[in-house]
């Protein structure tokens, strides 16, 4: 394992330390906002179920067409309320976003997603065999008469089309070979979906024809996650990038397919950005700017400027090195739950694999801390691939941290965070000959999913609090 190192008396560059950038308050963010947001959320669910009770949904189980259309009527609730959880997981409602993090966030919105699907899908095989076994139509007439003569189950077939189409494209083999672009584009549909499939239960649905409670439970829930998409989605983002202009100031190659872009204006000092978060990015520069990529700041906010560094990976992050000063910028966010405000201990591990040391170097930026406190693991295939290592070294001594280069290629046939070099070491023993109080430590991790799920296993199994390893994941 190659390495170098910094401590407060070592020379790292000629260049003097930056003068530090004035930072924001720090906030903690509440723990009982996770467990209120969560309680909500089987709150939701435990009144569908209990609505189902209170309009005979037990009762109606004591035949076999009965017990098949009662389960079935029960299961599409809900997955209906599992599908509306679903959107408002992902509305970047603030108080959501800020307790659970974009990590946890989009592995439960996925979790969700799933067994969502998989409830519709029982859903209309249950209703269908249980309306054929109390009827004369058979399997076949029964499906048919379901679509052709009940008020919007055509949009309801529709909406299935849409969410299939959307979980098929989300499994993770599908998910690896479609470009960051198409997949984003191909999962807006999962709002087509939701909206197609929901209205049918107001038109045809039992608990709605015989139950205002139901009526009145369902509509709100509907007007709740409209409202979340509506404003923190869409009205969030627009009157803040609208309201005052943000414009790119500076756009700088760091490296071979890699670029830092800068951005500026009076709107900038209105967005409540921390470091280690990352915003959805869009320049009106042309064909399109209408796709949003998710990039993280690269240097600590200073309430006037942005920066962020992104690798070539795509369509969206290779038109970066085209941008032209003066360019208009759309943000929405900030987001993720990786910064200070999540922080538990006074000494800090920052990990960074490749460009997911970006975020690390914001982090080391605008962290309180006194020497010695915090350390910098910058993962890198060779030297020449160290993005931003020189601003890392000078803030590193600036700051009093410790600053350590991995260098080296990946050990074949395990799964680590280690190179090749230090294969003789497991990834417990090597974050502990790094940082032997690591348990008394929080690690913030950022690069590729298998490195990052590689440093988390380690930092556990070396006793590291699990509320105190902080990583962020942009695909699932």
């Amino acid at each position: 394992m190659t390495t170098s190192t910094a401590t407060p008396g070592e020379a790292f560059s000629a260049a003097a330390p930056q003068r530090l950038r004035p930072r924001r308050a720090l906030r903690r963010v509440p723990r009982w906002w996770r467990d209120a947001t969560g309680a909500l959320g089987w709150a939701v669910l435990l009144g569908v179920v209990a609505l189902w009770v209170q309009d005979g949904g037990v009762q109606a189980l004591a035949s076999t067409s009965g017990f098949l259309t009662s389960t079935g009527r029960l299961t599409g609730l809900v997955a209906s309320a599992l599908l509306l959880v679903q959107v408002v997981l992902m509305a970047r409602v603030p108080w959501v976003e800020q307790a659970w993090g974009q990590d946890e966030l989009a592995r439960t919105h996925r979790l969700v997603g799933f067994t969502s699907f998989t409830l519709l899908a029982v859903h209309i095989v249950l209703i269908t065999l249980g309306y054929a076994a109390a009827g004369p139509l058979g399997l076949w007439g029964t499906t048919w008469d379901f679509i052709v003569s009940y008020p919007g189950m055509l949009l309801a077939w529709g909406g299935t089309v849409a969410l299939v189409m959307v979980v098929v494209t989300s499994v993770k083999r599908a998910r690896r070979r479609l470009r960051y672009e198409s997949w984003h584009l191909l999962h807006l549909y999962g709002y087509l979906g939701a909206g197609l499939v929901l209205p049918h239960q107001l038109w045809t649905g039992a608990d709605f024809l015989t139950s205002t409670s139901a009526t009145v439970y369902w509509w709100t829930l509907w007007a709740v996650t409209a409202a979340a998409v509506l404003v923190f989605r869409v009205g969030l983002p627009l009157w803040r990038s609208l309201r005052l202009p943000i414009r790119v100031l500076e756009v700088r190659r760091e490296g071979k397919g890699v670029t830092t872009v800068t951005v500026g204006g009076d709107g900038v000092r209105h967005l409540p950005v921390r470091a280690g978060q990352f915003l959805q990015w869009r320049f009106l520069d042309g064909p399109g700017w209408s796709r949003a990529n998710p990039y993280s700041v690269s240097a600590a906010p200073d309430g006037r400027t942005l920066r962020f560094t992104a690798a070539h990976a795509g369509d969206g992050s290779t038109r970066l090195a085209r941008l032209r000063p003066g360019t208009r910028v759309l943000l929405e966010g900030p987001y993720g739950r990786m910064h200070a405000g999540v922080r538990e201990h006074r000494k800090v591990l920052l990990m960074g694999s490749g460009i997911g040391i970006t975020p690390m170097r914001a982090l080391l930026e605008e962290l309180p801390q006194r020497p010695g406190d915090v350390t910098v693991v910058h993962r890198v295939r060779s030297r020449r691939e160290a993005v931003l290592a020189d601003e890392l070294r000078t803030l590193a001594a600036a700051r009093g941290a410790r600053y350590l280069q991995v260098e080296g290629h990946r050990i074949r046939g395990r799964e680590s965070w280690l190179p090749r070099q230090a294969a003789h070491l497991s990834d417990v023993q090597a974050l502990r000959e790094i940082v032997p109080d690591i348990a008394a430590h929080d690690v913030y991790v950022c690069g590729s999913d298998g490195w990052m799920s590689a440093v988390r296993t380690a930092a556990l199994e070396a006793g590291v609090r699990p509320d105190a390893v902080h990583l962020e994941r942009f695909s699932y």
